[in-house]
């Protein structure tokens, strides 16, 4: 059989290894991964081996109350066993952040995967109010890889002054970095894609934010 399909064959890496196959899709070798990692639910595409799947929720009884709470929080799934998982979604540009004893904020709609030797836990933007919506994400932190995914190319900005930036547009940002919620009342329907009161993530000090470049999937037509 001749096809250029037959081009894009699994690529190989370290055991224990996050590996890009190409732009859209992860391979995890959960050997060597302390037995285990986290995945988003719905995300596993194919696996090799003798791999288990477990309902995570949003990890523990004190992230569940939060994500009740603020509407934030990961639909998890523990991944255990011995072979290989491949992960994508959405045929959403995947990226891995090799975090190393450091810290960063994520968006949780960004989250593909992550292994289990991060901590993380659900934050509360400072000055968000809870009819603001969308402005919980998760921080993680320690020594591990975190796989993410973002529809369309992203741009990373250097954050040297007050930054805003739409939040459903925000993939990732600097912990160092103070944040905000800045409300622009009027003009919703000119800001951002939602209506009325339009909120924007406020970012001050030294570090970086990462931005997609779409607000996200368009949403799917009603009826």
């Amino acid at each position: 059989m001749r096809s250029d399909l037959m081009s894009n064959t699994e690529r190989s890496g370290a055991p224990g290894t996050f590996v890009l196959q190409n732009q859209w899709m992860l391979k995890v070798d959960l050997a060597g991964t302390n037995g285990h990692f986290f995945a988003r639910q719905g995300s596993m595409v194919a696996y090799q081996g003798d791999v288990d799947f477990a309902y995570q929720g949003s990890g523990g009884i004190g992230k569940l109350f939060k994500k009740a709470l603020t509407g934030e929080g990961l639909p998890l799934m523990k991944v255990s066993g011995s072979g290989d998982v491949f992960l994508a979604r959405d045929a959403d540009v995947i990226f891995l952040v090799e975090l190393e004893d450091e810290s960063v904020t994520v968006n949780g709609e960004n989250v593909l995967a992550f292994e289990s030797s991060l901590e993380w836990d659900i934050q509360r933007v400072e000055g968000a109010s809870m009819l603001s919506g969308g402005l919980f994400n998760t921080t993680f932190s320690g020594r591990g890889t975190l796989a993410l995914n973002v529809y369309g190319m992203p741009v990373v900005l250097n954050v040297d002054q007050p930054t805003f930036v739409d939040m459903q547009s925000a993939v990732m940002w600097s912990t160092s970095l103070t944040s905000g919620i800045r409300k622009t009342a009027k003009l919703g329907a000119a800001i951002g894609r939602g209506s009325g009161e339009a909120c924007q993530l406020e970012l001050t000090g030294n570090g970086v934010v990462v931005v997609q470049a779409s607000e996200g999937h368009p949403p799917l037509p009603k009826g």
